[in-house]
């Protein structure tokens, strides 16, 4: 669905993803178990995620940028 330049949901999504992504949608993108996809976060060592109610949630530019400096990091070893 369009939306037109003056519609007010244009305005307040500005700047978001059309979709989140969930710890199963991290563990199919690198192809892990989703239990390493929770002990990532139990650990701090994954990407960023957040909570919308007790749903956690990864913002796709975040996980981008998560990939990019573990790439970075991998390479510069």
């Amino acid at each position: 669905m369009a939306t037109a330049p003056d519609d007010p949901r244009a305005t307040l999504r500005a700047g978001l993803p059309d979709r989140y992504l969930t710890p199963t949608d991290i563990a199919a993108l690198f192809a892990v178990p989703i239990e390493t996809v929770y002990a990532w976060r139990k650990k701090h060592t994954g990407p960023p995620a957040f909570r919308i109610g007790k749903h956690l949630r990864y913002d796709p530019a975040a996980v981008r940028d998560w990939t990019a400096q573990q790439m970075a990091s991998d390479t510069a070893a």
